[in-house]
Order: C-alpha cells, then structure tokens, then sequence
C-alpha cells in the first residue's frame, strides 16, 4: 500500500497506510500496558486425592482504574486458555491440573497474556508459585467396614449383634454372613448388610499396625478411605501411624484434613512395620 501510494502520489492511500501502521504500533504499547502493573498475590488449591483433578486458583489484582481485558492464563499443557475477569482491581482465574500420586506437586509455570486490543500482537508473562500444593493419598475403592469401639483403646471391627437397626448398606468384602439382610437383598436383587447404630461416646482407632498384611500403599489407602468414612458418620476416631505418631482422637474438618495430610505425606515406597 506504501509503495503503491508513493508511486502513484497518491495522498489519501498513502495517510491511510500511516494510519494503518500507527494503530499496529499502538497496539503494542497497549497490550504491554494491560500487564503493567499486574500482581499475582496467591496460588492456591483444596487438596483432592491422587487421581483427581486438582482445581488451582490464580488469584491477581491491578490498578482498577484502568480497564483490563482479555487477559488470559495458561501453562504448557492446557488445551484451552482460561480466562482471568479482574472486576474492581481484583479477580481469579481457575486452571486444572492432573494428580498422579500422593504428596507434594509442583505447580508448573504459568503464563498470563492478552492479545487485546486488536490481536496483531501478544503480550505475555511467565509466573511461578511460591510453595507445591498438597494431593491426599487415593482411598480404597472397596473395603472392609470401619473399625468401631467404645473407647480410645477400642480396636475391634464392627459385629451384627445388636437389636437397634441403623440403615442397611451394600455388601462389601469381608463382611459376614449373619449380618446381609437376606430378605431385602432379595427383594432388591442385590447383597445388603444390616448396620447397626454405634454407642455415641465410641470411638474409632485407626491403627497402621493392626494392617500388617496390607503392602505399604494398601495400607494408607485404607486408612485414608476410613478417614473419610468416620468422618462422614460423624464419628470420633484416632489415627495412629509409624513411629508413634498419633493423631486424636477427634472429628471436624480440620482433624480429617490434618489425617489425610499425614497420610499423604508419609515417605515414597518405603517400608513401616
């Protein structure tokens, strides 16, 4: 367009190339200046067992009297971009992340750009986080029922005896024959087991040593699956670990996540009697 203008002296081709080209260099300073000044003041994540995936929360803020838009955050292996709304000076961008075992994950390098405000050019930044996130050991997809007890040092597992039906639930292995519930398996054309309502002050030891017959990774699967069932049943319980190390006995949210932190954190491939 530039030549054709100069060659034919022609005015009006020629200051709209200068336009054309003026608006293409403007955009570089304004997509550069839809990050200036752009923090990111916190990466974090709630904990979900390996084998999930584990929601990552970016969250960034920004003089909010300039406009921002179109800014959007990524990391090597997202498929899609996400993008990061900053209403008011402040907002958050949520990516997804593959667990694949338990413990510590480093959160890969992220980059936030924009291609605003014609799309001739982008502009981008790369961030790290400060600190790896937590995932929770897997819990056993089928197994025995949660031990029971009627005190602190109450280790048995639970028996059908009883007069006092609490619900009945699905069969799962290992469970006895005196407590399925013949009739109503029947009825229903699957196994079901009577449960039966635990004394209200009993509480559940979860004990490593009493699972020596598990390999190393069974066994904390199994224990973080009981976690989360006494928990669910509202159940006092106490976890105890390799090398005296006993948590509880207690039940609420942030005695079940300390558990599974435990749990999780307990070393790689090794070897606990």
């Amino acid at each position: 367009m530039a030549a054709g203008a100069l060659n034919y002296n022609n005015n009006p081709a020629l200051l709209l190339c200068l336009l054309l080209g003026g608006a293409g260099l403007a955009s570089l300073i304004a997509a550069q200046m839809q990050l200036t000044g752009l923090s990111i003041i916190a990466i974090d994540a709630e904990s979900v067992p390996a084998g999930q995936p584990l929601h990552v929360r970016v969250h960034a803020q920004a003089d909010p009297s300039r406009l921002r838009r179109g800014l959007r955050v990524d990391d090597d292996d997202l498929l899609e971009p996400v993008l990061l709304n900053l209403e008011q000076g402040r907002g958050e961008a949520e990516i997804t992340l593959h667990t694949h075992q338990r413990g510590w994950l480093d959160v890969p390098r992220l980059r936030i750009y924009t291609t605003r405000p014609l799309g001739l050019a982008r502009a981008w930044t790369y961030f790290w986080s400060d600190a790896p996130l937590l995932v929770y050991a897997t819990p056993e997809i089928d197994g025995p029922p949660l031990p029971s007890g009627s005190g602190e040092q109450a280790q048995s597992r639970l028996h059908p005896t009883g007069d006092d039906v609490h619900h009945l639930r699905g069969y799962r292995p290992g469970d006895s024959r005196s407590a399925i519930a013949w009739k109503p398996s029947a009825r229903l054309g699957t196994l079901l087991v009577r449960e039966y309502e635990q004394p209200s002050g009993a509480d559940v030891v979860l004990d490593w040593h009493r699972l020596g017959h598990l390999a190393y990774e069974a066994r904390i699967s199994r224990l973080a699956r009981w976690v989360d069932e006494a928990e669910r049943d509202g159940r006092r319980y106490r976890l105890s670990l390799p090398g005296n190390s006993d948590l509880g006995p207690d039940r609420g949210v942030a005695h079940r996540d300390s558990c599974q932190r435990a749990l999780a954190l307990l070393p790689s491939g090794g070897f606990a009697p």
